[in-house]
C-alpha cells in the first residue's frame, strides 16, 4: 500500500497483516507513517496504490463509517473525548452504526465489565476523569461498534509513566474479550513486550517485522530505538 496526503505519499509500499486475535504492533518514530496507515485502513484517507482486504474482502477506497459497519474501530491519537458530555453518553457515541437496541444496552455491559472504573464514573462528565481514564473512555467508545478488529493510536501519549502500562494493559483485556488488535506505539519497548507480532516502520517503509520477542532481541532494535 502506498498512501499519503494531498498527492504526497507518507507510506510506501507497506505490506503488513493481522490475524483474527493478535495483538500486532506498528512501532517506529514520530514522523515514520505510522497514524497513516491507521488512517488510511479506516477510510480517513485513500490510498494512491494497493489494497486493503479486511476477512477476505476489499475495503480499499470504502468511506470511513462503511469501514466501521463492517467490524473496524479506530481509536485516533490524542482521546477525543466529549469533555461535556457523561461517560456513558460518550460511549454511546460509539454505537451509532448500531440499531439494534438490545445490542447496544449488552455491548455497553461488556464495555463496563472490562472497565469496571467507566461504570463508576458513568455519569460523571469526561472532563473530570484523568488521562489514562480517559484513553480508556476512547477505547470503550471504540468497542461499542462492537468491531471485530481495534486500531488504536498512540495510547499511551500524554500519559504519566505510572499510567502507561496500566493502559497499555488495557489492550490486553480487549483482545483476552475476543477483539484483535492493532496498535500503533512510539514506546517501542513496551509495545513489543506485550505484542504477538510488530512490524517496525521507517520513513514510511516496514524495517523489520517479527514476534514481538524476536524484535525486543534484535541487537540493531535495541541500538536504534532503546538505546541498549
Amino acid at each position: 500500500m502506498r498512501t499519503g496526503y494531498d498527492g504526497v505519499a507518507v507510506v510506501f509500499g507497506v505490506d503488513f497483516h493481522v490475524g483474527q486475535g493478535e495483538i500486532v504492533a506498528i512501532v517506529g518514530s514520530n514522523g515514520a507513517g505510522k497514524s497513516t496507515i491507521l488512517r488510511a485502513v479506516s477510510g480517513l484517507i485513500t490510498p494512491m496504490a494497493g489494497s486493503i482486504e479486511f476477512m477476505g474482502r476489499s475495503i480499499t477506497g470504502m468511506r470511513a463509517h462503511e469501514v466501521t459497519a463492517l467490524g473496524i474501530a479506530h481509536v485516533p491519537e490524542g482521546r477525543r473525548v466529549f469533555s461535556k458530555m457523561s461517560v456513558e453518553d460518550n460511549l454511546l457515541l460509539g454505537a451509532h452504526v448500531v440499531s439494534d437496541k438490545g445490542k447496544i444496552a449488552d455491548t455497553l455491559r461488556r464495555v463496563y465489565d472490562t472497565f469496571p472504573i467507566l461504570y463508576s464514573r458513568r455519569s460523571q462528565k469526561a472532563e473530570t476523569l484523568s488521562g489514562g481514564e480517559q484513553q480508556m473512555l476512547a477505547v470503550g467508545r471504540g468497542l461499542m461498534s462492537d468491531p471485530k478488529l481495534i486500531m488504536v493510536d498512540e495510547i499511551s501519549l500524554g500519559l504519566m509513566p505510572i499510567m502507561v502500562d496500566k493502559v497499555l494493559q488495557v489492550l490486553k483485556q480487549v483482545r483476552d474479550s475476543g477483539v484483535t488488535v492493532l496498535m500503533v506505539e512510539q514506546k517501542i519497548e513496551k509495545a513489543l513486550a506485550m505484542a504477538d507480532r510488530a512490524y517496525v516502520l521507517q520513513t514510511g517503509r516496514i524495517a523489520m517485522s517479527g514476534t514481538g520477542r524476536e524484535l525486543a532481541e534484535d541487537p540493531e532494535i535495541r541500538k536504534a530505538y532503546l538505546g541498549l
